[in-house]
This record gives C-alpha cells, structure tokens and sequence, in this order.
C-alpha cells in the first residue's frame, strides 16, 4: 500500500519532503540540471569550448614545466632543518656512490678493488675515490667516491660507472669474486627509468582495459569511447594545470601518476553514471530531450556531490603538514573537478550531438539496449543483470538482521590485521623489487657494512668553522661515536670554511630502518650532539638528518597530522550527507559503512605487504611493512570514492520512496537500478587500482591493491548486502530529521524542505511541461538497470499507465 507522501508526519515521525517539481522557466531547478540545459542548447560552444580548454591547460602547462620538491621541501622536522642549512649555504652534495669487492680474503679482493678504482677514475665522472675500507671479518673492502656535479642530474652521468663496474665484474667471473654497486646516481638512475617505464604501463595498461570493459558493458564502440575520452581528456587538462600550481606549490614526482589514477576512476564512473542514467531513460521510451534532462537532474547531480565529497575529502590532508599530501591533494581536487565539470557540461552536449549515433560500433553479438528499436523494452543482459540483483536482494531484504551481521562480521574479519599494522618510510631498496640488482647489492652492502647505505647526516652551522673549540668538539665527537657500538667506524667529516658549515656522515647499526637503526638516531639526538657539538653551533643547535633520520621525522608529523585530518573527514563527509539527503541516519551510516571498506583495506594491505599473505597470488612480496604515508592517503582517498557509489544508490532509493514507495519497496528499486551501473564502475576501478598494483614501486602495489579490494568490497558487500539490509532494518527512520536541522539549506533548492530534484515522476513531468515530449510509460520490464515489477527499472519513468497526469505519484 502507498502512502500519500504529502500527508505530515507525527511529531516523532521521519520527516520527509515530496519530490520537487522542475518548473518551465528553470527557476528552482538543480545547478546540474541548468548546466546540462544550457550544454545541449549550445553544445557546439560547450565542445569547442571544452576542447579549447584542454589544448590550453595542456600547453600552458607544458611551457611552463613541472616544479618539484627541494631536497629539504621533501622532509620535515630536524631533518629539514639540516638540509636546509646546507642549501642556504650553496652547499650541494655530490651524489654518493660505493661499490663493494667481496673474495675470501683481503689478498683475493684488493687486487680487483684496485682495479675498480682504476676503471673508476678513467671514465673522468668520479672524484675523491677513497681507499677501500676493509669488514670486519676482512672479507670484502668497499670503495667510496662521488660523481661529480650536481646530485640532482647524477644519474644521468652515471652510466659510464656502471658500465666500467660491469666490465670489471664480467672479466673477474668464476674467481669468486663479487661486485656490488650502489649509491645516490646509480638509485637516481633506475628510479628514473623506472617510474618513466611504469607511468608509461599504467597508462598504455589502464586506458584500453577501461575502454574493454566499458565496450562489453554498452556493447557500443561510441558509448565506450565518452567516458574513456572525457576521463583521458580531464587528465591531460589537471596535469598542465597542476604544472602551473607546481610553481606555487611544490610537488613529487609520484603525483602525476596518483593523479592518473584518480582521474581516470573517477572521470570513467561520473561519465559512466551519467550515460547508464541516459541510456535507461532512452530504454524506457523517452525522448532524447526528455532523458537528457532527467539523467541531468538526477544523475548529474550525484555527479555534483560525488565529486565535491571527494574534493573536500582530500582538502583534509593539508591538515597533515606534508607537502608530499598537500602536493597530492591539488592534484586530485583538480582532476577531479574538470572530471566533474566534463560530465555536466560536455557530456550532455555531446549527448545531445550524437543522439542515436551514441550506439554506433555496436559489437555484432548485442543487442540495442537504448529503446529506440523497441520502446523500453530490455535486453537478455539487462534482464539478467536486473534477476541477479533481484536474487541477491531477495534473501537480505526477508531477514536483513541476518545479512546485516554476517556483512558486518566479514567486514570485521578482514580489518582485523590491521590491528597489527607497522608502519614506516620505505627506504628506496625495499621500494625496489626483491630481483633488482639494486636492491641486491643494497642488502649485500648493509649486511657487511653496517650503516653504509644510509649513514646518519649530521649538519652544525657555527661561526668559524677554523677556531679550536670547533675542531675540539668535532675530535671529542669523532672518538665518541666511534667508541659507542651503535655506530660504525667510517666516521666521515667534510668542513666548509667558506660557509661555517660541518657535515659529519655516522654509520648507523642495522639496516636504516630497523628499531636499532632508529635508537642509534635517537641516541645522536638527545646525548652525543647536544653534549659535543651544540655548545659550538651558531644557533645553539646542531641537527640530524640523513635518510633513518628523515622518515622518523616523518613518521612524527604523520602521527600528530592523521588525527585532525580523519576529524575532518568525518565531520564534513557526515555534513555533507546531511545536507544532501536531509537524512540523520543516512549520514551516520555513510561514515560508519565508509569506515568499514576502510579497515578492510588496512586489514588487507597488512597481510600481504606486511605478513607477506597471498602476496605470491597477487604478484607482489612482502616487506614486513605498510609506506607510512599510505594508511592517511587511503583512508581519504576511500572517503571520497566510496561517496560514487553511496550517493547513486541512495539517490535512486530516494526517488522510489518520494515517488511513494514503501522503505523496503523503494531499496529494492534503487539497487536494482544502480546495480548494473555500479557493478561497471566498480570493475573499472578495480581493473584501473590493479594495474597500479602491478607497477614496481612498493607504494604504488599498496596503494593500488588496497584500493582495488576496498572498492570491490564497498561495490559488492556493502552496497549490496549491508546497505540495504541496515536501511531496512531502520525503515521510515532512514528519513528522520530532527525539526531543530529542518533548517538546514537545501542544496537544489535553497528551501529546508526538499529532497532530490529528480524523484523520476517530477523529472519527466518537468520535462513534458516543458515542451520537451511526455514520455512512454514503461512496459514492466526490467531494462539494464534491472528493476521491480511496477515499471521500468530506471527510476526515472513514472508507469502508472496511459492517460494519467504526468506528475509526481508521490503528490497524486
């Protein structure tokens, strides 16, 4: 029985609004719905204008190049802090380089060593080539030197060291002797190729299997082609913008490709919702016009909250105090707001331009799916999309207590690891795969030389670097830290006169990450330098920096960053919810549901890339730890995301239940309708996060594997099971706002009392008033979109048969 939803609820009631109606004159109508109107009124401005837009943003960006982080701008603390001093003072560090000769005693490496060194030198890159220093157990000696010039262009000088190394190492095979190369130049130099080889992947990869999904899903080249054009074309147009803010706004090199993968997700699923929502307004019998205003006003304003959601979600991590997640943050805002531009603007122009011929390219074995060849009447495939969802939902909606729990329970179940999570900055070797020659090299050389790989830096600023109280405290501190067995012997001291700058590289025991690694920093903080070396600084401070150094101080400012950034989150998710649905529940469960697909990726990234489960399965390995900037950078990416498919599920489940529809009646509806859609954007980001997790950097694995799992569990278990089972489970409550927030402003309508613009009766209706054609009432068959047996599955067609007015039933 339908209720008349204009009757006034009791004092206790949920409070609920009917659906609006759109007026002739457009006054009252939703930002998206104006937007799409005027685009296909002028769709030759807004192509042009939009093509114009990206040649400029690309071109302007491309001239003015990206600017990227100075070695101090990419730390934080004291360790900042040092290498500042060190750039104030014009001081530029050459790129470091060792190479380790290993043979069963000294007798058997040092001639080898020698003639390295030899082969070395003859390449005219090198300076200061130290004597080897022997292990402790005198089998191997390792060689210290630097490439000359400026450390940042270092790995592009450093291929003849590698080469001359390479020959040594060739002729000296089968004598037992082994050579291992490592250093800033030669890691610079396969960090380069290496991220130029993966960006190039991810995108030669990511691009045509979006595309092939989205072939199979609308079975048309054309309807492929526009959500893969405008995710491509928004990217280019974010990438010449961010170069321009780079100028402002300094950024790593790592943005680019998050900002790829960002907005190809997003850029696909707005144009995918979008043109799904089109496509089942055209399947039910409306007009071109008519489904383009609908889709619009429907839609395209789930377009508009989607994507400013996940735009304040990421203004949160300039409450971290990281540049690296300030530099991420402008990136993805912008991405993903040309994405949401593109989609209300560009897309229904183009829409409007190619009407029927959206089709074209049709894959020989499917059918139409539009309607124009038999007026609403769908597919085998979208019937059977429409009977899987209605098997799923069967059972949740007859015992949703049940499925509520056992969604929870699982959800729950894969967080669990993460109790357990180690967090740290990954040291480039472990970023590196396990069979990189780098990387072999790295551990060979951390395990026979404690600390070499990465010494502790420590920087004092006096005021004559010549007087003996300074040379005094250097002495004392040398003799300390070599007589203290948490540190190496190779204490190395370099003095600037010119500048009254010190530089003291200490090897650290352990292997740069490890807690003995990290006490051995805390040790040169609290005891040794405040006790030898402040006394003698310029400003009474003496820092330390260097690689262990950095990422605990990194790690600090993360720890004290992630509390106000997941305050923030929260709150404005939960307001913006608020206000979009004017629902106190619903709010509350899309933080609470959010959460859960949350610590489901936690929980997953730590048994893989942490305990090393199934990471075999995956293609990756385990590195006994989680990138410390990853759990903050997923939590709001994951904010932002989940909100695509939250606000088109609950939208749809609104307009049912505006229309009339009983609470359990309308969830059915609204799954059902978003189910085909969902289930194609979420394939698409899955595929898109997987190809991210297929790369060889040990962060972007994470990120892209933690993403892909939390997506799939929020599309499938969430959405489908938990969603539905916990509004059931509240009922009419789903809707209850307390009288004291009916005041809240109304996003569509500047009114307290609204809700979605397009409950689908008044859409249509707004759209036969406004000369544009009354559409057909559906058939009873479910079309892609899959539906219930009342009328067409989209949500927007109002069925109640031939002859009745054309407005909203939720007024009749």
């Amino acid at each position: 029985m339908r209720r008349d939803s204009s009757s006034p609820p009791g004092p206790e009631g949920p409070h609920r609004a009917p659906g609006p109606r759109l007026p002739q004159d457009g006054h009252g109508q939703g930002l998206a719905a104006r937007l799409g109107g005027w685009s296909t009124a002028h769709r030759r401005t807004a192509i042009v204008g939009w093509l114009l837009f990206v040649v400029l943003a690309a071109t302007v960006g491309g001239m003015a190049g990206v600017a990227e982080v100075s070695p101090s701008e990419g730390e934080t603390g004291d360790s900042a802090r040092a290498t500042r001093i060190l750039e104030e003072a014009g001081i530029e560090e050459p790129a470091g380089e060792m190479v380790m000769v290993t043979g069963e005693s000294r007798e058997h490496w040092q001639p080898v060593a020698r003639e390295v060194a030899e082969a070395v030198k003859a390449t005219g890159e090198v300076r200061r080539m130290r004597p080897p220093v022997p292990s402790k157990d005198g089998t191997a000696g390792l060689l210290n030197f630097q490439v000359k010039g400026d450390a940042e262009t270092a790995g592009d000088r450093v291929q003849p060291v590698v080469d001359a190394v390479g020959k040594v190492r060739a002729a000296h095979r089968g004598d037992g002797v082994e050579l291992h190369q490592y250093g800033q130049a030669s890691a610079d130099k396969w960090l380069g190729e290496m991220l130029s080889d993966d960006f190039a992947k991810a995108e030669w990869t990511a691009v045509p299997l979006a595309l092939g999904i989205l072939l199979v899903a609308f079975g048309a080249l054309v309807a492929a082609l526009l959500p893969v054009a405008l995710a491509v074309t928004a990217f280019v147009a974010a990438n010449g913008l961010l170069a321009l803010a780079s100028h402002q706004l300094h950024i790593f090199d790592t943005t680019s490709s998050v900002m790829l993968l960002m907005g190809l997700a997003v850029g696909i699923d707005y144009c995918l919702f979008y043109l799904r929502r089109e496509r089942d307004e055209r399947a039910a019998g409306r007009d071109p016009g008519t489904a383009l205003r609908i889709a619009a006003a429907t839609s395209g304003r789930a377009v508009l909250v989607s994507g400013l959601t996940v735009m304040v979600a990421m203004a949160g991590l300039f409450l971290s105090g990281l540049l690296m997640f300030k530099g991420f943050a402008v990136a993805v805002i912008l991405v993903v707001l040309i994405a949401v531009l593109g989609s209300v603007t560009i897309l229904p122009a183009l829409l409007s331009w190619l009407g029927d011929r959206v089709e074209r390219g049709r894959l020989p074995w499917r059918r139409r799916t539009d309607g124009t060849a038999g007026h609403g009447r769908g597919t085998a495939p979208a019937r059977e999309s429409g009977r899987v969802s209605a098997a799923v939902l069967r059972p949740v909606l007859a015992a949703p207590g049940v499925f509520a729990v056992l969604a929870a329970v699982a959800m729950l179940a894969l967080s669990a690891p993460a109790l357990g999570i180690k967090t740290e900055q990954l040291s480039l070797d472990k970023q590196m795969p396990s069979d990189s020659p780098l990387r072999i090299s790295s551990e060979a050389i951390s395990e026979t030389f404690p600390g070499g790989p990465t010494p502790a830096r420590v920087v004092v600023g006096t005021r004559n670097v010549d007087a003996p109280a300074v040379r005094r405290a250097l002495a004392d501190f040398t003799r300390q830290v070599r007589a203290d067995g948490a540190f190496g012997k190779d204490v190395k001291t370099t003095v600037h006169p010119g500048s009254d700058v010190v530089q003291v590289l200490v090897p650290l025991a352990g292997d740069g990450t490890d807690a003995t690694s990290k006490a051995a920093v805390g040790t040169l903080r609290e005891s040794l330098v405040p006790r030898t070396l402040e006394p003698v600084a310029e400003d009474s401070k003496a820092y330390v920096g260097g690689e262990t150094a950095s990422s605990m101080d990194f790690n600090d400012q993360l720890s004290r960053g992630i509390v106000p950034v997941f305050l923030f989150i929260t709150a404005v998710t939960f307001l913006l919810m608020l206000v979009c649905f004017r629902s106190l529940p619903v709010a509350a469960a899309s933080v609470v549901l959010n959460l859960l697909s949350v610590g489901a990726a936690y929980g997953v990234m730590t048994a893989v890339f942490q305990h090393g489960w199934g990471a075999g399965l995956l293609g990756t390995e385990a590195v006994g730890a989680i990138e410390s900037w990853m759990p903050l950078f997923v939590l709001v990416v994951l904010f932002g995301l989940s909100m695509d498919y939250h606000v088109f599920v609950v939208s749809r489940i609104r307009e049912a239940h505006d229309r009339g529809a009983e609470t359990k009646e309308a969830i059915r509806e609204g799954v059902r309708a978003t189910a085909g859609a969902v289930t194609g954007a979420a394939v698409i980001m899955v595929a898109v996060f997987a190809v991210f997790g297929t790369l060889s950097m040990q962060d972007m694995q994470q990120m892209g594997v933690g993403l892909a799992v939390a997506v799939l569990l929020d599309a499938t278990v969430v959405r489908m099971v938990l969603l539905p089972a916990v509004m059931t489970l509240l009922g009419e409550h789903n809707w209850y706002l307390p009288r004291w927030l009916r005041r809240l402003p109304d996003p569509e309508h500047g009114a307290s009392a609204g809700t979605l613009p397009a409950a689908a009766g008044g859409a249509n209706g707004a759209a036969a008033r406004a000369g544009a054609g009354a559409g057909a009432p559906g058939d009873g068959r479910p079309d892609s979109g899959g539906s219930d047996s009342r009328g067409s599955d989209s949500g927007g067609s109002d069925s109640g048969g031939p002859g009745r007015p054309d407005v909203p039933a939720a007024r009749r």
